[in-house]
Order: C-alpha cells, then sequence, then structure tokens
C-alpha cells in the first residue's frame, strides 16, 4: 500500500472508532530517518543518484543538465 492511499479505507471504519485507530497506527507510512527515501531530487523528485555535497539536493541527471549554470567546470 502506498502513502497516498493508506487513508481510503477509512470509510468504512468510521463507524469503528477503536479499529480505525488500530488501522492508523499499523498503516500510517513512518518517517525515515535513513535510506534511500529520505532524499529526493528538488527538480525531478528521483531518488537514486543523488548527490548531497554542497547541499545540492540534485540527481545526477539533473546535475549534468544544470552544472554549467551553477558554476561548475567539465574537465573532461
Amino acid at each position: 500500500m502506498t502513502t497516498s492511499d493508506y487513508k481510503k479505507a477509512f470509510q468504512q471504519l468510521k463507524a469503528k472508532p477503536n479499529v480505525m485507530q488500530k488501522y492508523i497506527k499499523h498503516n500510517a507510512p513512518k518517517e525515515r530517518s535513513t535510506g534511500v527515501n529520505l532524499f529526493h531530487c528538488r527538480r525531478c523528485y528521483r531518488l537514486g543518484g543523488h548527490i548531497n555535497k554542497y547541499d545540492l539536493h540534485l540527481c545526477r541527471h539533473c546535475f549534468r543538465e544544470i552544472a554549467l549554470k551553477l558554476g561548475f567546470k567539465k574537465y573532461s
């Protein structure tokens, strides 16, 4: 179940508040402190190939596209 659709079952659980609280406890997405899903690209929201250095927060694809505008030089 994805993070966006775990609330779809609320319509059936409105009549049962105790069951609804238990459902929320076990099915709500948890906050991540480490791992791949913690960081995403600011430009395209891609998760992989993330560059954190200098607080860029870009994926490698977006970095290659705008590196010259940011002041980086290509040496090869």
